[in-house]
């Protein structure tokens, strides 16, 4: 983080108070707070500062540098622009996991970069080398790269299953540049997912502060293990400071992974290839299922191992094996961690019927992700309504949002506070289907709304994923 201090802004408060014809009764008490009042805090700030104590000493701070190239703006008769190679630089924050100067630390700080420095507690410098990482956790493994000290502290990993939301946590590391920096709070969550930040997300949400530069960092109980390491935040703001809503890996996910990520091996996943979503109430009803439990298959991918078995779009996985699955979150869990190559029955519930399908789950394959632009177009008068704007898929238009050989009518715009905007329909996505039939023109997805009633089910893709969406027509 290049000029972390210059950008946070440091205030000094000054408190100041007048009493305006006070008398004696008016006049506050004297003397220390009384020991029965006290003796609680001071436990707890004392149990504080020994966790602390027990962790700061392993956690070090991650200095990254990435040369980038950079051209000088053009001027008339000056020639052509000159190109410079620039170092740009980055930090975060590491704990050391063993004698051998293994050091952990988030993927996103240490990807793609030139240079790597670590900066132990004691302010010695090493530079160090990618071991192992996991793109798909947002985890990395790091060394000290040459001669490793003798002594180094170590953290210790504990157990994330055994905490519990309003457990009090301690997070260590390096916001906005300020090293060794100690803040406290609770566990305000468990298990979120669909964050955003990585393709598999299971995080634990504290509302101990964190900031830029803690990523890597360790979140810590109340005995000094380390429960989780600091990867995100929701910020507020256009400075990007805590919002007091940060996210931080399972010790127990990342544990699982360290002794492939050390040995510097790729972490292997299992797969089915189906694009899955949550079951609402109202998709629940519109796929005629009783209960809202379960993963929704919005898209199969072609060859996949879920193609070949025969599940479809539309089918509602219930079962995998001897597990129920209550939502999409477990499923995207339990099949991660299935190895490719077994065979495993996927319970569905198709037409409201339950079916039961053999299937030998794949490799998870390197991720891929990439973004549309919003398109323009006209809107026609049915569908602005709706707070719609549709048009045709041209050649060009395919081209241009990666949607090559795929049928259906592309959304120009969307109308805040319109009923598209609260299904959140997005520009750029594709209509592919509604209520279950094909479109591919402007004139089919007028006349299918026309003739619907109060809902209507779509099925749109969006960034190379299929999602359902129910719109409800006013």
């Amino acid at each position: 983080m290049r000029g972390a201090l210059a950008a946070l802004g440091i205030a000094t408060l000054v408190g100041c108070a007048s009493v305006a014809a006070a008398g004696p009764d008016a006049a506050a008490p004297s003397g220390p707070v009384p020991e029965s009042v006290a003796a609680s805090a001071e436990q707890l700030g004392r149990a504080f500062a020994a966790v602390a104590a027990r962790v700061k000493p392993a956690v070090v701070s991650v200095y990254s540098e990435k040369i980038v190239t950079i051209q000088s703006p053009r001027f008339p008769f000056r020639g052509e622009p000159e190109r410079y190679r620039v170092p740009e630089s980055g930090v975060g924050s590491g704990m050391i996991l063993d004698a051998q100067g293994h050091i952990l630390t988030n993927y996103h700080v240490v990807a793609e970069v030139d240079k790597i420095k670590v900066k132990l507690a004691d302010k010695r410098i090493f530079d160090a080398k990618v071991v192992g990482s996991d793109a798909y956790t947002d985890v990395a493994v790091i060394a000290i790269d040459g001669h490793v000290p003798e002594g180094l502290p170590t953290v210790q990993l504990g157990d994330s299953d055994a905490l519990e939301e309003g457990n009090l946590v301690m997070a260590i590391g390096a916001p906005f540049g300020l090293t060794q920096t100690v803040t406290t709070g609770i566990v305000s969550a468990k298990g979120r997912s669909d964050v955003g930040i990585a393709a598999i997300e299971d995080f634990i949400q504290t509302d101990a502060p964190i900031n830029p530069g803690n990523s890597g960092g360790p979140l810590v109980n109340m005995r000094g293990e380390v429960v989780g390491m600091t990867s995100a935040i929701a910020t507020a703001g256009e400075a990007g400071q805590s919002a007091g809503v940060g996210f931080a890996i399972p010790s127990n996910m990342i544990k699982s992974m360290l002794p492939v990520l050390i040995r510097g091996g790729r972490i292997v996943r299992g797969m089915l290839g189906v694009g899955i979503q949550d079951l609402t109430e109202e998709l629940a009803e519109q796929f005629h299922i009783r209960e809202a439990k379960g993963a929704l298959v919005s898209q199969v991918a072609k060859g996949s191992p879920a193609a070949r078995a025969g599940l479809e779009a539309g089918d509602v996985i219930v079962r995998y094996d001897s597990e129920e699955i209550p939502d999409a979150h477990r499923l995207r869990k339990i099949v991660a961690a299935t190895a490719p190559g077994t065979r495993v029955a996927v319970g569905v519930i198709r037409n409201g019927k339950e079916q039961t399908f053999s299937v030998t789950v794949g490799t998870l394959p390197v991720e891929t992700i990439s973004e549309a632009a919003a398109p323009s177009g006209r809107t026609s008068d049915r569908l602005a309504a709706l707070g719609l704007g549709v048009q045709a898929l041209t050649p060009g238009l395919a081209k241009q949002f990666d949607l090559q050989g795929d049928k259906g009518v592309l959304i120009s715009s969307v109308e805040p506070g319109s009923p598209a905007w609260e299904a959140d329909l997005q520009a750029g996505d594709l209509i592919m289907e509604i209520d279950r039939a094909r479109v591919s023109s402007v004139g089919e997805v007028q006349r299918a709304l026309e003739r619907a009633k109060n809902r209507i089910l779509l099925l749109v893709k969006r960034q190379g994923a299929t999602i359902y969406v129910v719109l409800r027509i006013k």
